[in-house]
């Protein structure tokens, strides 16, 4: 029986802390019962066993820390005694083939002498080892795929066979390391040292990344807004006495934003090395402002949903974002990513692409100024100001100015989101 490990929650982890164990040393513990509760990069989530058995050791405690891989616990089944030394696998008088290479490993039932793997050897991430199928190594190192880069559906996170369908092949060399990043050392009088969370880690990982490998290029429009203004306030009116929660103006945008996305379906896509990969459907992210950072949970298929609906699911999954309760599910596979800091005050910004989507949209304050209208007067007007980012592989500048039309077609008429 393997030991429990600390497994891959999420896309962008690297480690985990183990917020409290729910079993303690010498419970019984069966399939689905849930071992111990992790925090990840992103949220809060359910360590399940996967077998049976006895805990019969605990490496890492409360508040402790892991490393993807790393061990946690020992488990032992029936038949199963303790091993000699912790990393090793428990003695048993038989182990299913089934789990042979689990640890690198196959054990003959009969002599018990350990064979190597036929496979040569995976490139194992400096965060810890990859769990993965003795089949699934095989396949990665045939099409020269790096475990670590891949998200394992199969039990504990472990990369199956499967997982590795779509893995691209390696076709080219890996660019260069990135020179080495400015660090202040020096501490001044009355400054403090905040260490960083894992959250930020990952953070400052993917956008250090997303700037330096994506070809960012900018477009920028200004939106009058004073019609969104007055269908959201006659709609709020209906929603308010209906008792029902109000629209804001974030949902008209995102909702623009999605329907715009099905018009220009080319800024739905994300790079693939040699292919450009097209979305069917429009998974949005929405940036969520929270303690250490910032989390993008994902409206799934939100072509598909009305204003209400988009509105109501964003407002779910921005409450549990902040409270650290969102699934691995809800954060990740997002096609396009909007971005709102009108709220805080800021009128217009660029913003950096979340990577692999090939756009984000930064969306600002809606400012009341004076503009020149169609008879040459001067005049108030609400305008809103909203930022492209692209990645330049996948979106030209053309297609680009495509779908900021279409964008500010739909705000600047919002019946048209009904229709």
């Amino acid at each position: 029986m393997p030991y429990i490990e600390m497994p891959k929650l999420s896309d962008t982890m690297t480690e985990g802390t183990l917020v409290k164990w729910r079993k303690a040393i010498g419970d019984t513990v069966s399939v689905g019962d849930i071992l111990a509760e992790i925090e990840t990069d992103k949220a809060v989530m359910e360590l399940e066993a996967f077998d049976d058995g006895t805990l019969k050791e605990i490496y890492v405690p409360d508040g402790g820390k892991a490393q993807i891989g790393e061990k946690l616990a020992l488990l032992l089944g029936v038949g199963e005694s303790m091993p000699k030394k912790k990393g090793e696998a428990p003695i048993t008088e038989k182990r299913d083939l089934a789990d042979a290479g689990e640890h690198g490993q196959e054990v003959s039932p009969k002599s018990k002498t350990k064979v190597e793997p036929a496979a040569a050897p995976v490139h194992v991430a400096s965060a810890g080892r990859v769990k993965a199928s003795p089949l699934a190594k095989k396949i990665a190192v045939a099409k020269g795929v790096d475990l670590a880069t891949i998200h394992g559906s199969g039990p504990g996170g472990r990369v199956v066979a499967k997982d590795l369908e779509s893995a691209p092949t390696k076709t080219s060399r890996a660019p260069a390391a990135a020179s080495a990043p400015i660090i202040s050392t020096i501490l001044p009088e009355g400054a403090k040292r905040i260490p960083l969370s894992g959250m930020r880690k990952i953070i400052a990982e993917r956008l250090l990344a997303s700037k330096t490998q994506i070809p960012h290029f900018y477009l920028n429009i200004e939106v009058d807004a004073g019609e969104l203004l007055k269908f959201r306030s006659q709609a709020n009116v209906h929603l308010e006495k209906a008792g029902a929660a109000k629209l804001t103006i974030n949902d008209f945008v995102l909702k623009a934003a999605v329907e715009a996305a099905m018009k220009v379906p080319r800024v739905n896509a994300s790079y693939a090395g040699d292919s450009i990969i097209q979305y069917a459907d429009v998974h949005l992210s929405v940036a969520v402002a929270v303690e250490d950072g910032l989390v993008t949970p994902v409206v799934r298929q939100a072509q598909k949903k009305s204003l209400r609906e988009i509105s109501e699911a964003v407002k779910d999954l921005a409450t549990r974002a902040r409270t650290k309760k969102l699934k691995p599910e809800e954060y990740q596979g997002g096609t396009i990513t909007v971005s709102n800091l009108g709220s805080h005050g800021i009128d217009n910004f660029f913003a950096v692409i979340n990577p692999p989507q090939a756009i984000i949209l930064a969306v600002g304050a809606i400012v009341k100024k004076p503009v020149v209208n169609a008879q040459d007067e001067i005049v108030p007007a609400h305008r809103l100001a909203i930022g492209l980012s692209a990645d330049h592989r996948v979106v030209d500048g053309a297609i680009g100015a495509q779908y900021l039309a279409e964008l500010r077609l739909l705000i600047e008429n919002p019946v048209l989101m009904l229709i």
